[in-house]
């Protein structure tokens, strides 16, 4: 049945495993999807939405990179807002609710569209191995589907256990069976697993809701879109999502299930996600709060399911379905189904290497909530990064590897590999030192050409970048060459409550100002005459502007950023005995022998190493 060897298997179909066999795929690679519903593909398994704060920023590096998130968050998209607009350009930040229907359509269309791309349906039970090498997988029929490398990206599936009051039933979704069988094997092959949590709100019908009783929350007035190739288009309707708030009332009748809740009771023992809890949760650890916040998002189109954030549950449906008709528009809600809260098992992250491939079996990479994270976008690029690194593995290459001055997703690899955890991993903008080097309007520039060079990139995508790179610097260059008279630019400073010029000077000292933009420029017919003629794209301009305005903090953090690589450069060999250095801290003689930095910048970040010990370490490494 399958006589061929497979290049590449990757087991599981959600958003890291699409993403996985997309890049493999795209570079050549003879590839195998196994999972357990080719009917879920690409399924939004939570929130029907993708990007938010730093989120967003991984879609775009995605995109980018030539993975398939950002086409697909376009396609299926029935809302756009760019975040954190109010703040600077590091922290803006993307989001698109979504059509969930269409959002798994687009991925499957999509992925069946991929050449070197085949599909089975079934659960792997094992992997196989013989003589301690990764020969491929063996499924729950007790085939065996030959692979040079697998990468595993098994969800919330392995052993999942389903919680909602106190009932509890193995699932790795409502209504998927769990998968089993391959932690155990890993486990007895030397790897280190654990038990996470995670949850989901109720879906209602949006019909029995009173949205008159609600805050309209509608999408941005020109709104954006996520992938910087032409074929999306940004929307041109939008559905809205409404706010709503929970009340004293609605916790006391929350309260009345506590005793009934597995997070109290105690048969929930693993962790769950610290910036997503459940409504028990909040209320339980914040007391003193009389509300929270609940957005109502539509699921789609057409279809009258709603899903309501900030309402993630595991109490009894009877108590879930009380408390939600106390929500103001909620009075008459009916239910489509409970929310309920999964445990799963995961692979402690310091196991991997910078590639994602495990450091304990050859050729076999992990991404995902395998990893120990949570959220569809840290699934999917770590995805797209290990479909990549197997393909370059089994052609003897160097990994492609993304430093956390280059990527958001060179940061959570980094963090995960080095710092582990022991919650669900959730990207924020404050993780990343070097935010303002990585902003969501920059993705292109900072990814599309290694990732060409790698082949997975387009030629398209690299044109695309190439002159988007050639109009921002023409512009730039204009701005710095041009001077606006005292005449032209005086009534808009009075306009905008900033000191009038008495002299000629340059429009980027003028754009240099806090309270100044470029669109302010353009009541100058000399800037507007060039923007036009020229036929800038809103993007070309924003990035100009953005690299005037903020030239300054984007030089001091490229000098930081500098320094910190001279230390990536500085590498240290596999087979270094730590042992032998007398003067560092047992604590960081354990950290550095488990995780094994491969390079001194990354033991100077594994928590519990000194930057004595550091210098120990130098010193013994002769610099």
């Amino acid at each position: 049945m399958f006589s061929q060897e497979y290049d590449v298997i990757v087991v599981g179909g959600g958003h890291a495993g699409s993403e996985a066999a997309a890049a493999a795929a795209n570079l050549g690679a003879k590839t195998l999807l196994v999972t357990m519903n080719l009917q879920t593909i690409g399924q939004m398994s939570c929130n029907p939405a993708m990007g938010g704060i730093a989120k967003g920023q991984i879609v775009r590096e995605i995109d980018a990179i030539g993975g398939y998130s950002g086409i697909v968050t376009d396609k299926s998209s029935i809302q756009f807002k760019m975040l954190n607009l109010s703040k600077g350009p590091a922290m803006w930040s993307p989001r698109a609710q979504n059509d969930r229907a269409l959002f798994a359509q687009y991925w499957r269309e999509m992925l069946e569209a991929t050449p070197n791309l085949d599909f089975y349906q079934e659960m792997v039970k094992n992997l196989w191995i013989e003589k301690n090498k990764l020969c491929g997988v063996i499924t729950g029929l007790g085939q065996k589907i030959k692979s040079k490398s697998v990468v595993l990206t098994n969800g919330t599936f392995l052993n999942g256990l389903i919680h909602v009051g106190d009932k509890n039933f193995g699932g790795g979704r409502a209504g998927e069976k769990a998968a089993t069988g391959i932690t155990e094997q890993l486990v007895s092959l030397g790897f280190e697993s654990g038990r996470m949590k995670t949850g989901t709100p109720p879906r209602v019908d949006g019909r029995s809701l009173d949205y008159s009783k609600m805050i309209e929350q509608p999408g941005d007035a020109k709104p954006q879109k996520f992938s910087y190739l032409s074929n999306t288009k940004p929307l041109t309707s939008q559905l809205s999502c409404h706010m709503t708030y929970t009340s004293a009332e609605v916790h006391n009748l929350l309260r009345e299930g506590f005793d009934r809740s597995p997070m109290f009771n105690g048969r929930i023992k693993s962790v769950g996600p610290r910036y997503c809890p459940s409504i028990e949760d909040k209320i339980h650890r914040f007391a003193e709060r009389e509300r929270h916040q609940l957005f109502v998002e539509p699921e789609g189109w057409n279809t009258v399911e709603v899903y309501v954030n900030g309402f993630s549950t595991s109490l009894p449906e009877e108590v879930q379905f009380a408390a939600l008709k106390a929500v103001p528009g909620f009075e008459k809600v009916k239910f489509f189904r409970p929310g309920y809260a999964i445990e799963y098992d995961y692979f402690h992250p310091t196991q991997l290497k910078y590639s994602l491939e495990t450091k304990i079996i050859d050729n076999l990479f992990f991404a995902g909530q395998i990893n120990g994270t949570t959220g569809y976008e840290e699934a999917g690029s770590q995805g797209l990064m290990a479909g990549i690194n197997a393909v370059l593995k089994i052609n003897d290459k160097s990994p492609f590897v993304l430093k956390r001055d280059e990527a958001y997703i060179g940061v959570l690899i980094d963090d995960l590999i080095t710092k582990g955890t022991d919650e669900p991993y959730r990207m924020f903008t404050s993780r990343a030192e070097y935010r303002m080097l990585l902003r969501q309007d920059n993705a292109d520039q900072r990814l599309t050409a290694v990732s060409h060079s790698l082949g997975l990139a387009s030629d398209e995508r690299l044109a695309i970048c190439d002159l988007k790179y050639k109009q921002s610097q023409s512009l730039i260059s204009f701005l710095k060459s041009q001077s606006i008279l005292p005449a032209e630019i005086n009534p808009v400073l009075t306009n905008k409550e900033s000191a009038p010029v008495k002299q000629s000077g340059k429009a980027d000292k003028i754009l240099s100002r806090p309270n100044i933009k470029l669109e302010d420029l353009k009541n100058c017919n000399s800037v507007s005459s060039y923007i036009s003629s020229n036929n800038f794209s809103e993007e070309v301009q924003d990035q100009a502007e953005i690299q005037i305005k903020y030239s300054g903090y984007i030089q001091k953090e490229k000098n930081n950023a500098d320094k910190l690589n001279r230390l990536e450069s500085v590498k240290i060999p596999k087979d270094f005995d730590y042992k032998k250095l007398k003067s560092i801290s047992a604590e960081a003689l354990e950290k550095l022998n488990k995780i094994r930095p491969e390079t001194i910048s990354q033991a100077s970040r594994i928590s519990g190493v000194s930057p004595n010990d550091i210098s120990v370490l130098l010193v013994y490494m002769g610099r």
